[in-house]
């Protein structure tokens, strides 16, 4: 296995369990390193994402950082809102994708830059 892999997806799950956006680290990886189209890359990080989910949700319940009666306000519109964008995904094409999230990262770290943490 390649060193960078290694690396990369120990990031990545580092990331994602800290809630910090471990996918963006994969799907960086995967498209810039590995040149993998951004559509496969994204339905990688998906399958990446869901053991990282289940033992983040586990070990956060465990230190009582979460509860359920938190959480299931938010599923159904998050999972509402996986549906949609998967719909969007098979019409939108890969490199308008790939774009989109570049812009989305651009976004999000202009946004830490300048707001204030309270």
């Amino acid at each position: 296995m390649d060193f960078a892999v290694i690396i990369s997806s120990l990031l990545s799950g580092l990331l994602g369990s800290m809630g910090f956006g471990g996918g963006s680290v994969l799907i960086i990886y995967l498209t810039s390193f590995l040149s993998l189209p951004q559509k496969q890359a994204q339905g990688i990080n998906l399958l990446f994402f869901i053991p990282i989910a289940v033992l983040s949700i586990i070990m956060y319940s465990k230190e009582k950082l979460v509860t359920l009666r938190q959480i299931l306000p938010v599923m159904l519109p998050a999972v509402l809102g996986a549906a949609i964008g998967f719909s969007l995904l098979k019409i939108i094409p890969g490199e308008v994708a790939g774009k989109l999230f570049g812009a989305l990262l651009i976004l999000m770290g202009i946004r830490q830059l300048l707001v204030r943490s309270k």
